[in-house]
């Protein structure tokens, strides 16, 4: 499933809202261009299928109006986030995934870290990404106090007002206090889905987590005075990829330099000269199990949007691994302390398609 980009695509949602347009084929309704104000919530890793799986736990979530988008390629945080507030593709703001190739080295974008440790001095956030976030606007945005200083927020999230919240239970309250001052728009992150799926799966515990969120938009449709607009989405969707672990072959590492991306969207860099051998060596190992491109080909058919920049195409590698099914491959140098359980990064519906919910007080 590739990014719908150009109406019906991550990227599309907050110039919409911002500009209170509604282009063709918009993802919002026309009453969000009457509201005094609009709250876009983000919930990491909330993805439409799994959401239609779990209706009767969402009852708030699924009364609101319901329509899908696309993630971009890769289905990841790092990249979706930052389509999301900058409404550019990824070929254009260059972040270009979760561990990016950047001078020879493989920058952990999360963590703002390589190998040699914290990277925000050597490669500088703010230039890393030169979009401007929400249209050059500074709305408030409501996110995690750990996450205000780290690389990731300063490349993504440039000169935006934070409020920082220790709990689930202070988004609302945050959130409510920013309405309450004026503020005519409000952009708020919750991880606590993403992170429950990577952790524990898609039992019991991630059942409670959803309906845990569920009450936290209850609450806040509570909170907030009438006439405001309440706008819910994600940056992915996810995979039970446990005990599906896959080997890069040897006859495709014979020619592989460095690895980058994620475990269901390796990007390979190959030894000079060999990139036809590895494109080949891939294709022949691993196409049962993933979608095997070289990336001139992904660049011509659109992956990473209409433009792909000097910038990005220099972090890009020259083969793509994007895992099928379940599947997921191993990089010896990307290895979490346990193994994950949820996991994303590839083009399969699952891990593309995300919900647009909309409701007006």
């Amino acid at each position: 499933m590739m990014p719908a980009f150009g109406g019906g695509c991550i990227a599309d949602l907050v110039p919409a809202l911002l500009e209170r347009t509604l282009p063709a084929g918009s993802l919002l309704d026309e009453a969000i261009l009457d509201s005094s104000a609009v709250v876009l919530l983000l919930l990491d890793g909330l993805g439409w299928n799994q959401l239609q799986q779990r209706a009767h736990l969402a009852p708030t979530l699924m009364s609101m109006t319901q329509r899908t988008a696309t993630t971009v390629a890769p289905s990841t945080t790092a990249t979706a986030l930052t389509s999301l507030v900058t409404g550019s593709a990824p070929g254009r703001h260059g972040v270009v995934g979760y561990r990016i190739s950047v001078n020879g080295e493989v920058l952990n974008t999360l963590r703002w870290s390589t190998s040699s440790g914290d990277a925000r001095k050597r490669i500088v956030p703010s230039e890393f990404q030169p979009e401007p976030a929400f249209c050059g606007q500074r709305p408030v945005v409501v996110q995690n106090a750990e996450f205000l200083r780290s690389g990731f927020t300063m490349a993504h999230l440039a000169d935006v007002r934070h409020r920082g919240w220790q709990t689930m239970s202070s988004i609302a309250v945050e959130v409510r206090r920013a309405i309450a001052d004026g503020e005519p728009f409000v952009y708020a992150y919750y991880d606590g889905i993403d992170k429950t799926a990577h952790i524990r799966g898609f039992g019991e515990f991630y059942d409670a987590e959803l309906a845990a969120c569920d009450n936290m938009v209850a609450d806040l449709m509570m909170a907030l005075p009438r006439g405001t607009a309440i706008v819910v989405t994600a940056d992915h969707g996810l995979v039970d990829c446990l005990g599906n672990a896959t080997p890069l072959a040897p006859e495709v590492t014979a020619h592989v330099r460095a690895q980058s991306g994620e475990a269901r969207f390796r990007w390979l860099h190959s030894e000079p000269g060999r990139q036809r051998e590895l494109l080949a060596a891939a294709a022949s190992s691993h196409s049962d199990r993933a979608w095997v491109y070289g990336v001139e080909e992904m660049i011509e058919e659109g992956w990473f949007g209409p433009e792909v920049t000097d910038a990005a195409r220099s972090r890009l590698g020259d083969v793509a691994v994007a895992a099928k099914d379940r599947w997921y491959f191993t990089d010896p140098a990307d290895s979490p302390r346990i193994e994950l359980v949820g996991r994303h990064g590839s083009l399969t519906p699952d891990e593309m398609l995300i919900p647009v919910l909309a409701f007006t007080s």
